[in-house]
């Protein structure tokens, strides 16, 4: 065998020996320290930061969820279940075959103006939805009652969060409908308004999921 051959079998044999050593460390070593590292100190966020409800996973507190009654036939949309709190709308992408209903698959805004025909319609027509669906027999909505996110879509259109204004214009409507008082209803959701990370970052906000699985428990004690 002459120098050039084994000059050749040894760069071979080197490349070999660093292809399987950097395998394991880059793709066995390496991924299961950070994820034991996740795991142990950010168990929660590692996981997707899940709820759960009587033991189960119902969702996560970064993602929003419909609470609709069930689809009639000849539908389109199915109407909101009103016992429940309701979140921001989520026609984040407009009208499309893809995320109508706080899909997954795709996330987005609309990017339209604000003098964009099809917006101002679009928040007409929620805003009335609103006034309607949270005015009782005893409390009326009026318009300058209704927040901006309770008829706007966020930017990814998935929205866990609605703001504590959205959250108390429901009150009247949830404690109606549950066969629970004004002021039940109200500390529920003064039990989960999140104030402003560190005091000053963001704004103050109320997750519904947890809103509304706390209102369930409520209303399974009366």
């Amino acid at each position: 065998m002459n120098n050039s051959v084994k000059n050749t079998a040894r760069l071979l044999g080197a490349g070999l020996r660093a292809l399987l050593v950097l395998t394991l460390v880059c793709g066995v070593i390496y991924p299961l320290a950070v994820t034991g590292v996740a795991q142990a100190v950010f168990h929660n966020k590692a996981n997707g930061s899940e709820i759960k409800s009587e033991g189960k996973v119902v969702g996560s507190s970064l993602i929003g969820q419909r609470y609709d009654l069930p689809l009639k036939k000849g539908q389109e949309t199915a109407e909101p279940d009103l016992k429940w709190f309701q979140p921001r709308p989520s026609n984040g992408l407009g009208t499309n075959s893809v995320n109508t209903q706080y899909k997954l698959i795709l996330s987005g805004a609309t990017n339209l103006s604000g003098d964009n025909k099809d917006l101002i319609d679009q928040v007409e027509a929620a805003q009335k939805a609103v006034i309607k669906d949270n005015s009782t027999a005893t409390y009326k909505v009026r318009k300058a009652d209704v927040p901006a996110d309770a008829v706007t879509s966020s930017g990814s259109g998935l929205d866990p969060d609605i703001s504590p204004a959205y959250a108390d214009l429901q009150v009247h409507r949830v404690a109606e409908r549950n066969g629970l008082s004004v002021s039940q209803v109200n500390k529920l959701v003064r039990d989960h308004t999140s104030s402003r990370i560190l005091g000053f970052v963001g704004e103050p906000r109320v997750n519904v999921l947890e809103l509304n699985i706390a209102l369930k428990e409520l209303a399974a004690k009366n």
